[in-house]
């Protein structure tokens, strides 16, 4: 592995199992304190060591049963993707005890590293997706049925996620410099602390992919570049989850819910969720026909949630193995057609000319009803009817995908406003000459195209003071751009709160509405308010609301404080942490965290309008992925590759991503820097640096043929041959030779291999993570306890600075002074086995193996 500028790790390794190995292991050492909780989250038992706030969520998965719908979804993968989950999964149990020593947060909380489980990262998967398709807007939408009647069921339609969304375009090359075509985007999600994504560079000869992953999870699911081919999704808006009014009752022996043939057995258990400083909480798990039962503290009318990894035991990680083999975008269309959670739109574009623009995932068939509303499970007519077909769409110009219902308006319910589709749209349409350097200008463009409502109503007001006029006429002259200088900017965006508040006032009706403390925040009348602003004031639902003295108030109030600040000093970027815990150590100097940008615009950095300016949701990450040239892309992550406060990486992007700037790709052919060094007291300062085939060849000549290395045969070749034979080494990634120096005088020969590439591999059960080593130690006097040392110091190398878990050696069997020499260092002797020499001659060779 080696770091470029930024921090980024770039992994190697001789095979896909290897590697996604060492993405474990990576992911444990730089995001130990988010993969943990979020696996912790999944399990249900984060307030263990959260305390009573995460009292909610521990309920609710416990409830949901994502646990065990993870480990049956591990269940069903096929054999190879399994193995290939199981090997990062070994990565992450190898390193994270050593990550969590490096983030505060385990030592603040008393949380101490669990070993994963084989499914860990498909419980991941689940926990941060199982709330993204809003299922929880149903009980809004009910609740607002409930009160105002069925009329007012969609009447606070943002047409848009809550905060949410996500832009992608792709641009053919009928439309770049080059020819060939550029994908570019960003995904919008609340920004953590770390964040959701992870840049990274996967390589093994069978690919060499850069891309977005998430911590906790193999491969690159989203966002990824192999060379040949790239790929970027958005949130294509499906729904895809329902929710069924259960009614239970209890007999002597077990519980009963009513469906549409009548009374029917219920799984039934109870649970204990343990918190910190607090008493345990005792809970009912149950599951219908429909689906488990979430209800919990606070709950009232027990309702099911059926989502499709629950009913078909899959969630689509065999396609996270294939895309990083893709070369083509009919490999990525083929992939992609075994996706299930979360729906996507999917954009790709390939150097041979493929261009693709589809949907995928796993979307039921069944009536209207059960997309808008809680429906009653006793009633028929509400069953699942087979599954959607995904649909896709020719890309005959610049393709957008932006949240907006375009592609998948059979398949949801509420999506995005079409204003940050149309203007990506106009921008990429103005000009045929597009560049990866070019594509900050879109991402950070800062047009409000939903502005117009409320300036409208503005424009038609009379009776207003001579303050509230000079402010309506700035607002006129407005070029409605949401940049942080703005003073115009911020004006508007407190008319926008204060007619919000107004208008919320109006909706008292709607508040306390009574659900488990986990759907709350989905049950907020001023956030509804907010986000269908230009809905509310359309509407004749409502006429009893004077929508223009509602505005005059809000004119007039805003005219009475000007001038006010310019937006970004108070529209701040506020990222989330478990804990609250500072973007900043207390070493470093804090800097502006000021935004430009609003809900929609293209640079999306969203507020709650009508109560806070501060944002906590905005582009979890950039990218632009040119198929010219991949050295030419670029990505930025709003903080940076480390999720360690106080690591020089933690934060570095921090001022670019604010800017709406990327940083560029290292995509340099590098070799990672293995080079190692460390002073024993009494014995003298080991180094191990990698050989270089001519530099050293009249060295590893003498060496490898001095009778001495009888067992390595190769007395009988010639120094071309030598030669021959290290240069062939020097050229592939599963083999590497060093020369250990001790305090500079070369002492011993070390060679690593990848069991898997090596005959060795074929005569024991090769474990994900394995590294084979052959020690040769020069001729010299012999020094009591000198080659123990060496190999105490050799093992440091392999296990700490390489990453590896075990280590296999295989000695000659005739070999007893080596053998016994491993054995008292700790190895553990295997089977034998026949193994090749250089020079075509055989050996039998003793395995022994030793453990970090």
């Amino acid at each position: 592995m080696f770091r470029d500028s930024y921090g980024v790790p770039h992994l190697q390794a001789g095979d896909p199992l290897a590697l996604v190995y060492l993405q474990g292991v990576n992911a444990a050492r730089d995001r130990a304190w988010q993969i943990e909780l979020e696996r912790r989250r999944c399990l249900g038992t984060s307030a263990a060591f959260l305390g009573a706030e995460a009292v909610g969520w521990d309920v609710f998965a416990r409830q949901a049963r994502l646990a065990d719908t993870a480990r049956k979804c591990f269940e069903s993968l096929d054999g190879e993707t399994q193995e290939w989950v199981a090997a990062y999964v070994d990565g992450v149990n190898h390193a994270l005890a050593g990550g969590a020593r490096r983030a505060p947060e385990f030592a603040e909380t008393g949380l101490t590293p669990q070993r994963w489980e084989p499914w860990a990262p498909l419980g991941i998967w689940l926990t941060v997706h199982i709330l993204f398709a809003g299922f929880p807007s149903k009980l809004w939408r009910t609740h607002v049925a409930s009160v105002l009647g069925d009329d007012a069921l969609e009447l606070f339609s943002s047409e848009g996620p809550h905060g949410s969304g996500s832009n992608g375009w792709l641009i053919p090359g009928t439309h770049t410099a080059s020819g060939q075509p550029i994908v570019a985007g960003d995904p919008h999600r609340y920004i953590e602390n770390p964040g959701v994504y992870q840049q990274l560079r996967l390589t093994c000869p069978e690919y060499d992919v850069f891309g977005l992953a998430v911590p906790g999870i193999p491969g690159i699911a989203h966002f990824g570049h192999t060379g040949k081919v790239a790929w970027a999704i958005t949130n294509a808006m499906s729904d895809y989850q329902d929710l069924y009014a259960e009614q239970l009752r209890r007999t002597a022996t077990r519980v009963e819910a009513l469906g549409p043939d009548g009374w029917k057995p219920a799984a039934a258990h109870t649970e204990v969720v343990e918190v910190a400083g607090g008493e345990p909480v005792e809970l009912e798990v149950i599951e219908t026909d429909r689906g488990p039962v979430v209800t919990g503290p606070g709950g009232t009318q027990p309702f099911s949630l059926r989502y499709p990894p629950r009913v078909t035991g899959k969630l689509g990680f065999e396609v996270m193995r294939r895309l990083l083999q893709a070369t083509t975008v009919a490999d990525v269309d083929a992939a992609f057609g075994d996706w299930v959670e979360p729906v996507n739109v999917v954009l790709a574009a390939d150097t041979a000319g493929g261009l693709l623009h589809r949907a995928a995932g796993v979307v039921p068939r069944r009536a209207r009803d059960n997309m808008l509303r809680v429906v009653p499970a006793w009633e028929p007519g509400h069953e699942w009817d087979g599954w959607h077909a995904m649909p896709r769409a020719d890309v005959d110009g610049p393709a957008v995908m932006a949240n907006a219902r375009e592609l998948t308006a059979e398949l949801g319910v509420e999506f995005a406003a079409p204003y940050r589709a149309d203007r990506i749209r106009s921008l990429l349409n103005a000009r045929d000459d597009w560049a990866a350097d070019d594509m900050p200008t879109i991402h950070r463009d800062t047009y409000l195209g939903s502005a117009g409502s409320v300036l409208d109503l503005l424009a038609g007001l009379d009776d207003l003071s001579p303050q509230a006029v000079a402010l309506r006429n700035e607002l006129s002259a407005w070029d409605r751009h949401m940049d942080a200088t703005s003073t115009t900017a911020s004006a508007y965006a407190a008319i926008r709160k204060a007619l919000v508040s107004r208008l919320t006032d109006h909706f008292t009706m709607l508040e306390n509405a009574e659900v488990a403390d986990i759907f709350t925040p989905w049950m907020d009348p001023l956030a509804h308010v907010s986000y269908a602003l230009e809905n509310l004031l359309a509407t004749d639902l409502v006429p009893e609301i004077n929508v223009g003295w509602l505005a005059r108030e809000a004119l007039e109030e805003v005219a009475a404080g000007s001038p006010r600040p310019p937006w970004g000093e108070t529209h701040q970027l506020a990222p989330l942490h478990a804990l609250r815990g500072p973007v900043f150590a207390p070493s470093e100097r804090p800097f502006d965290l000021g935004l430009s940008g609003d809900h929609h615009c293209v640079m999306s950095t969203s507020s709650l309008p009508g109560l806070t300016d501060v944002s906590i949701r905005a582009s979890a990450a950039r990218y632009a992925w040119d198929l010219a040239d991949r050295s030419a892309s670029r990505w930025v992550v709003p903080l940076g590759a480390s999720g360690v406060l106080g690591d020089p990486h933690h934060h570095d992007q921090l001022p670019l991503w604010l800017k709406g700037f990327l940083a560029p790709v290292d995509d340099r052919v590098m070799r990672a820097d293995r080079s190692y060094e460390q002073t024993v007291d009494g014995f003298g300062t080991v180094r191990i640096e990698e050989a270089d085939p001519e530099r050293d060849l009249d060295l590893i000549h003498a060496w490898v043929t001095a009778e001495r290395a009888v067992y390595w045969g190769m007395q009988s070749l010639s120094r071309d041959e030598v030669a021959d034979i290290y240069r062939f080494l020097d050229s592939v990634p599963t083999h590497h030779v060093y020369v250990v120096r001790l305090d500079g005088a070369a002492v011993a020969l070390l060679q690593t291999y990848d069991p898997r590439a090596d005959p060795v591999g074929a005569a024991y059960d090769v474990a994900a993570g394995d590294l084979g080593v052959h020690l040769l130690i020069a001729p010299g006097e012999a020094r009591p306890g000198f080659s123990g040392t060496l190999i105490e110091v050799l093992m440091a190398f392999v296990f700490e600075q390489l990453g590896h878990p075990r280590i296999v050696v295989d000695p000659d069997v005739r070999n007893a002074p080596a053998i016994d020499r491993f054995r008292r260092s700790g190895f553990v002797l295997g089977p034998e086995a026949k193994v090749t020499h250089a020079d075509g001659s055989t050996k039998t060779a003793q395995l022994a193996f030793r453990t970090r």
